[in-house]
């Protein structure tokens, strides 16, 4: 059962790190000059000492973060999602992924409900670069609850973690829900006949799809992938054999982020056919826009989820 208070996932993000720092002291904080957007002002405020304002410089923020993992921190470098996986993609791959540090990247107002920053600053394909990185674990909490779990769950990881999060203010999808375990999909609504699995802060449009679709017989369920590597294969095929059908949604390039991902599992995994739709930015940048009207633009609210479920439910198999 959801919450109706609306909150974005960095801020409950910032909550929980500036909460989980007083019980833990090896977690130190570094920040890109954006430190009130991504929330890490909550952190600075309490622990001072322990935050580190980099300016405008992701690469040498990211060295930095690797630096004091090899002394033994839990460090979080936070910047804008498009910056801390693009700009400082060689040094997350060369100085994090490759020795495997404790460092949690922490993309900040990601996705198109970025909104009218508009394409230069919209990621629509970080999620892809940071599958892409051996060693490299990759987490989209869908609302507040689910980032707090994540970055708990966080403290007792080995190797590096991309954290996907958003200035989308959304319901507590999750309130309900107790049990978060990185690598693990939860199964937020049980359905026979289509499986949606969603990631990230639109699962709402999915929850809402399912609810449109029960109107209609047609009986939906919803996945919460919110580990997108290691993803959480047994759950799908599991899904996807009960159901037959199974229609992927995210906030990101269709290209290396979910819909790859899940298509993977299914060809390696299946033991029959399985039909596979996937949602999302179709092999374009974003725009400029309202979050609201660039999620319908790419046919990501809950009428086009639900139209697509149906369209493959009613497909030959």
């Amino acid at each position: 059962m959801s919450s109706p208070l609306k909150e974005a996932t960095r801020d409950a993000y910032g909550r929980a790190l500036a909460r989980l720092g007083a019980a833990e002291p090896r977690i130190v904080v570094l920040d890109a000059d954006l430190f009130r957007s991504t929330r890490t002002n909550l952190f600075a405020e309490r622990f001072p000492d322990r935050f580190f304002e980099m300016g405008i410089a992701e690469q040498d923020m990211v060295s930095t973060a690797a630096g004091l993992a090899m002394a033994g921190k839990i460090a979080f470098a936070n910047s804008f999602a498009v910056f801390i996986t693009g700009r400082a993609f060689d040094q997350v791959r060369q100085q994090v992924a490759l020795p495997a540090l404790n460092v949690r990247l922490c993309g900040s107002s990601a996705g198109l409900t970025l909104g009218a920053d508009g394409a230069t600053h919209q990621s629509v394909v970080d999620v892809a670069l940071m599958r892409s990185l051996p060693n490299m674990t990759v987490v989209v909490p869908c609302d507040g609850p689910e980032a707090e779990r994540a970055v708990e769950a966080s403290l007792a990881h080995q190797g590096p973690i991309y954290l996907r999060l958003s200035r989308y203010e959304t319901p507590a999808w999750t309130a309900g829900v107790s049990d978060f375990a990185i690598g693990r999909a939860t199964r937020l609504r049980e359905g026979r006949d289509v499986t949606i699995a969603a990631t990230g802060v639109i699962m709402g449009e999915a929850l809402a799809a399912a609810e449109r679709l029960a109107a209609k017989g047609i009986s939906a369920e919803v996945l919460d992938v919110h580990t997108v590597k290691p993803l959480d294969a047994d759950a799908i095929l599991a899904s996807a054999a009960k159901t037959g059908r199974v229609l992927t949604v995210e906030e990101h390039s269709i290209i290396g982020g979910l819909g790859s991902a899940v298509c993977e599992a299914i060809a390696e995994g299946a033991d029959r056919h399985i039909p596979v739709r996937r949602l999302g930015i179709r092999d374009t940048f974003g725009e400029s826009g309202t979050a609201d009207e660039l999620l319908e633009l790419h046919h990501l609210t809950a009428p086009h989820i639900a139209r697509a479920a149906e369209g493959l439910r009613n497909s030959s198999p």
